[in-house]
């Protein structure tokens, strides 16, 4: 399970047990691995340049081999998505099947293949990256300049933090609405007392806008798109990209944050999925 930026490892420990150890235990489970991104939480800052979604995709493929699997499932949604797409395009070898809420469709396709909800969801997402997308391009050519401010002064890394949260979240007047406080300061004080603003930020430089548009994912996929989140890709947009999708869902809630917003829902949504990936995959629970 693949985090993003402004997230960590943090947005998954309340879904871990749950899909670990169901309740239920007629409910499938799944050995479950939720590494940090390279430059984020304790996790190494890279010393050198290129670490890329494509290059973390390969250094979890790396890592899963040698906790001893071969073969495995793998999720992701914001940066955790391209780098969940690279795994199920590059290691199809390795890769069973994906999960992501983040589908990333190439670019370049016709608006005539849409119907009136997907026209609105891709206006939604230009409009976001006409004018929302200022962090990004900040941290896309200065990572190391703004992250002087996100290692020195724990009021500006929340600031810088808490404004996505509340953008990003599918709720009316703050994230805390749906997302715990506590859940929220373990997230940033991971950033704080590993001091990784600043080496979390070289993701942008190193991958924004860097998917490869060529990238087609042969394996088993499961996508999921909530309502509120910053980028909505159709379907059939995605079927461009994801060519084996055995599972399709668009909810009527949730925002970028769904195993922090609806740590319920969120679970059953990927449980599903997967158990959908495997089944399309010729694999038996």
């Amino acid at each position: 399970m693949t985090h993003g930026w402004p997230g960590s490892v943090a947005e998954f420990v309340d879904v871990i047990d749950e899909l670990a150890e169901p309740q239920d235990g007629e409910t499938p489970a799944f050995h479950v691995v939720v590494p940090s991104l390279p430059g984020y939480g304790y996790s190494d800052k890279p010393a050198e340049e290129g670490w890329g979604t494509e290059r973390i995709a390969a250094a979890w493929v790396q890592l899963m081999r040698r906790l001893g699997y071969d073969r495995f499932l793998a999720h992701g949604g914001d940066w955790g998505g391209p780098i969940t797409i690279a795994l199920g395009d590059r290691f199809p070898a390795q890769v069973i099947g994906i999960h992501t809420t983040t589908p990333i469709a190439p670019p370049g396709l016709s608006f005539d293949v849409l119907d009136e909800t997907e026209r609105q969801w891709v206006e939604h997402t230009r409009a976001f990256e006409r004018n929302r997308l200022a962090y990004a391009k900040v941290m896309a050519t200065s990572p190391q300049t703004i992250g002087y401010s996100l290692v020195d002064s724990p009021v500006g890394l929340l600031a810088w933090i808490l404004e996505k949260f509340f953008e990003w979240s599918d709720t009316v007047d703050s994230p805390f609405e749906t997302i715990s406080r506590d859940r929220f300061l373990d997230n940033v004080t991971l950033y704080w007392l590993t001091a990784t603003g600043a080496s979390a930020a070289r993701i942008s430089l190193e991958s924004h806008q860097s998917l490869d548009p060529c990238l087609r994912v042969t394996v088993p996929a499961a996508l999921t798109t909530y309502p509120h989140d910053i980028e909505k890709h159709p379907r059939s947009w995605a079927e461009e990209r994801f060519r084996h999708i055995v599972r399709w869902r668009a909810p009527e809630a949730g925002g970028h944050f769904p195993a922090l917003e609806m740590p319920g829902e969120f679970v059953r949504d990927l449980r599903e999925g997967l158990v959908g990936v495997l089944a399309a995959s010729g694999r038996i629970l």
